[in-house]
């Protein structure tokens, strides 16, 4: 009986007992990445329900996280062979090859260039708390009536789920609409603060399982409470500190990736200026080529011209001594009628022989002329070769350029908000400030889920004809009706008002 009384503990009386100061806990890197670890293994080993269009973005950052920005040139087809990146639901879904998982997954890989690999793990940290099943520990139970039903307790307060679905609660009771929990031996009591709200009850197997859920109720039920508290002096130094940090670390990745772009740049300076030089080197050898050709050229047309003079001169020699043995069978006197007719003859012949020398010999000239011509062109265009040769040799370089890109240091706010079941004594200036905060934050959390959202659409609906119906799991059809119906989740279930036409709880 003692140990039943005992057990009966309010939030505010637990609260009395604790000290008023309280160690800030750092988490460092290593606790981070494992903890991103464990959660990874939860989603790849089905623990954590995961939409398909959510397993592939994760699946990016968990790229981003362990090979760092993509290079086309290193990240090459086939470089996610061997890793586990997807839930084997998830690939058993659809007729998709490992290679269009990989295309799909490296597309939006290359989209997360710039990204540290702390900020990746915790974007896939901030996708992964908003699944259904992401930080619920669940209990089975049993109501008044002896259905069998579970609990889950997560950072949003106690839920009820049907066991055949815990993607979305039947009832939600978040921390700050719960008065009292308490446990005595198997049954545990749950009082809304709503006093018109009938109590819940329910029984669990164990008695060591009711304190399992007490300890986890107020754990999560301390950290809900903190996270709405005004920051203590220390946390806002360690706020500044983790701003200053982040601040300088983007100045250092913008410093770096300045300093690549410039090496980027000089290096295509300089692949142009050796590729300009191989030209010139080029255009030099065509042009040395050039002038050898014109001046073996201009050697075989001299040499042709001076062949054909000899043989103008050599034409006109013949001509002349036709001429004169026509002359002398002239002037030959012809006795017999016979030795005329002949000679008449001869002189016939020997006058077109003439004629044809002489046409012959005034080719012959003609064809000497051009020679000649042709020899001054291409003596002419043997000096525009030496010319153009000498202008390629005196031709300048070109210096390469440096950019300079201009930094640009952000600012990230806080988050913080203020549960309504405990009293306060902050300033106006605290409080307006904290709203403010409060809503910049929220602001900037609706425009990138909505953007995330869009993402995921497309992605679902890209690979929508490529599922096979018949190995949906139970999970897989529960989350598909939860989206036709407006994603109701219990995120959806806690916003919904707890005390509009509802007295007594029946599940």
């Amino acid at each position: 009986m003692a140990g039943a009384i005992a057990s009966r503990m309010s939030f505010s009386s637990l609260k009395r007992k604790q000290p008023k100061t309280f160690t800030v806990r750092i988490v460092t890197m290593d606790a981070e990445m494992e903890f991103n670890c464990e959660v990874k293994k939860q989603i790849l080993d089905e623990k954590i329900y995961c939409p398909p269009e959510a397993s592939v973005l994760l699946a990016s950052y968990a790229v981003q996280a362990k090979y760092g920005d993509y290079d086309p040139s290193v990240h090459k087809r086939g470089f996610l062979a061997q890793e586990e990146l997807l839930p084997k639901r998830v690939i058993n879904l659809y007729q998709m090859t490992p290679e269009m998982w990989e295309e799909r997954i490296t597309a939006w890989y290359a989209e997360h260039r710039g990204r540290a690999r702390d900020e990746a793990e915790m974007e896939y940290l901030k996708i992964a708390q908003d699944l259904e099943m992401y930080g619920v520990n669940y209990f089975a139970i049993r109501n008044k009536k002896g259905t069998e039903l579970l609990l889950g307790v997560d950072a949003l307060g106690l839920h009820i789920y049907d066991p055949e679905n815990r993607l979305t609660p039947k009832i939600s009771f978040p921390w700050n609409e719960i008065r009292n929990i308490s446990y005595s031996d198997k049954e545990f009591t749950i009082k809304p603060l709503d006093k018109k709200i009938d109590v819940f009850k329910f029984n669990s197997s164990k008695l060591r399982v009711n304190k399992l859920i007490l300890q986890l109720c107020i754990g999560n039920h301390d950290l809900f409470m903190r996270r709405r508290k005004a920051d203590s002096l220390e946390v806002q130094q360690m706020k500044a500190q983790a701003r200053e940090e982040k601040a300088r670390k983007q100045m250092e990745r913008q410093r770096l990736a300045r300093e690549k772009q410039m090496r980027e740049e000089a290096e295509r300076t300089r692949d142009e200026l050796e590729r300009r030089l191989l030209q010139m080197k080029e255009e030099a050898t065509m042009a040395n080529e050039a002038l050898m050709r014109s001046e073996e050229t201009a050697d075989l047309l001299a040499e042709k011209a001076q062949i054909t003079e000899e043989e103008a001169k050599l034409l006109a020699q013949k001509a002349a001594e036709a001429e004169q043995e026509m002359q002398r069978i002239k002037a030959t006197a012809i006795r017999t009628e016979e030795e005329k007719r002949l000679m008449e003859q001869k002189v016939l012949e020997a006058e077109v022989l003439a004629l044809k020398m002489a046409e012959e010999s005034e080719r012959r000239a003609k064809e000497a002329d051009q020679l000649k011509q042709d020899l001054q062109e291409a003596r002419e265009a043997e000096r525009r070769a030496k010319q153009k040769l000498l202008e390629i040799a005196t031709k300048p370089t070109y210096p390469p350029m440096n950019p300079i890109p201009a930094p640009l240091p952000p600012d990230i706010p806080s988050f913080s908000l203020i549960g309504d079941s405990l009293s306060f004594d902050f300033k106006d200036t605290d409080m307006k400030r904290l709203s403010m905060e409060i809503e910049k934050e929220k602001v900037e959390y609706m425009e990138k889920s909505k953007h995330l959202q869009e993402q995921l659409n497309e992605l679902k609906t890209e690979i929508e004809a490529l599922k096979l119906k018949e190995r949906e799991t139970a999970l897989d059809i529960l989350h598909n009706e939860n989206s036709d119906r407006g994603g109701s989740s219990k995120h959806n279930t806690i916003k919904k008002p707890q005390a509009q036409g509802r007295r007594p709880i029946c599940i």
